[in-house]
């Protein structure tokens, strides 16, 4: 993939899915990027992520940096209040890179009181920022967490470091921000909650945690130029998915050899459940953490239904150097790998687990990064993002609402007694 440290590895898909059958779908693909590019409007109001740079070219990007800045040299801790798009890419940003990942905390994810408990045990004595991000203000579980911990910041200091990132225009959260004098950034009214990392209401919390957000937003636009080209690996993800769903698999697991991308497969699973499940559609995203578990869910994936396939979530390159030492007496019996660096290890176990999972029926594809840094990141974020839109399209589903979330809403608020919903 010219440009942009990605590329596929196929090798595990024949016969289910071959590079004939791919170029088939061109057609479908062709007609999905035109309803989602210019000049057809059809989704305009939800696409402004396709330009990742526009954020550096308003200037906002700047402001961003300044002032994550100076919540960090002022504070201990950063508390993010939000939930879905609201956080998981900052957070699967944040634990992917950064070297002080605990010194960010999230709220607003449940409607725990243990966890708003541990959290004020977490931060007990710490000088502490908040960024609350949510458009309308209103949604429940963040909502419920900032009244609960807005206080772990004096009230003195609140306009100073509580950042509310929130709707330009109107909503509880943004009267709240304006009543109490705090910085607010926007969320951006063309980019739902899911594609926003890449705007301000991930790259704030990310700034924080000491990532080079310029080159995260750079990564993402140098992937969004080659994924203009008609063929791309992004497409042909797409492609390929759809047509394992059209073979009857019901199931898509992302595994990943790297705990650190733990809260990538979260952000994964959100973006492509929320895109796509509509209308008794779509595969079911699923993700798994190896090798730690290929001793439990190892099993049903090698020898359980074939209604899987895997996609796996490679990094070639660019690990620590770790080597396995040699022992005198050898009574772990692991003589045998002295001198082996650790990643090499693990880049075998891959390659096994790949292989024996074909080998039990269990069609796959590596999503491949030449190493795992901000650059790759901002590239593999844009590239799963635009290869969500078009699996959606291909499957005539609007990659962009997200009905079904209200259902849950409408009777909890009934069963609480919600004005308005009894």
């Amino acid at each position: 993939m010219s440009d942009c440290p990605i590329t596929l590895d196929k090798r595990h898909l024949d016969p289910e899915v071959t590079a004939e059958k791919i170029a088939g779908t061109a057609d479908r693909i062709r007609k999905a990027d035109e309803v989602l590019r210019p000049p057809c409007r059809r989704y305009e109001r939800y696409t402004g992520w396709l330009d990742p740079d526009r954020i550096r070219a308003s200037g906002e990007l700047a402001e961003i940096k300044q002032c994550a800045d100076e919540l960090r040299d002022e504070s201990d801790a950063l508390l993010v209040i939000g939930i879905g798009g609201s956080y998981l890419g900052a957070r699967a940003a944040i634990e992917a890179l950064s070297d002080e990942p605990d010194r960010v905390l999230y709220a607003g994810t449940d409607i725990s009181a243990w966890h708003v408990e541990r959290i004020r045990r977490q931060l007990k004595g710490k000088d502490v920022a908040i960024n609350v991000i949510s458009k309308s203000g209103t949604t429940t579980e963040p909502a419920i967490a900032f009244r609960l911990l807005r206080d772990l910041v004096p009230k003195a200091d609140q306009s100073r470091m509580i950042v509310a990132t929130t709707d330009a225009t109107g909503g509880a959260l943004l009267k709240l921000a304006e009543k109490a004098g705090c910085e607010r950034f926007v969320v951006p009214h063309d980019i739902g909650g899911r594609f926003s990392v890449l705007s301000a209401v991930g790259l704030l919390p990310i700034a924080y945690a000491g990532i080079d957000i310029d080159a995260l937003v750079s990564g993402a636009a140098e992937c969004a130029e080659v994924c203009k080209q008609p063929e791309n690996p992004a497409y042909q993800y797409a492609a390929a998915r759809n047509l394992l769903y059209e073979q009857g698999k019901a199931i898509e697991i992302l595994a990943s050899f790297e705990p650190r991308l733990h809260y990538f497969a979260e952000w994964w699973k959100q973006l492509f459940g929320e895109s796509e499940g509509k209308n008794g559609k779509a595969l079911f995203p699923a993700s798994v953490d190896f090798t730690a578990d290929l001793h439990s869910l190892g099993q049903y994936i090698q020898e359980g239904r074939r209604i899987l396939f895997e996609t796996f979530l490679i990094v070639k390159g660019g690990e620590p150097s770790v080597v396995v030492p040699e022992s005198d007496d050898d009574s772990d019996e692991l003589n045998y790998l002295h001198d082996k660096e650790l990643s090499w290890i693990n880049e075998i176990a891959y390659e096994a687990v790949a292989q024996a999972h074909r080998d039990g029926g269990v069609p796959n594809l590596a999503i491949e990064l030449d190493k795992l840094d901000v650059h790759s990141l901002g590239a593999l974020i844009y590239f799963l993002e635009i290869a969500c839109a078009i699996s959606a399209l291909m499957l005539d589903v609007n990659p962009f609402d997200q009905p079904g979330v209200e259902a849950y809403k409408k009777l909890m608020f009934k069963m609480l007694g919600k004005p308005g919903y009894t």
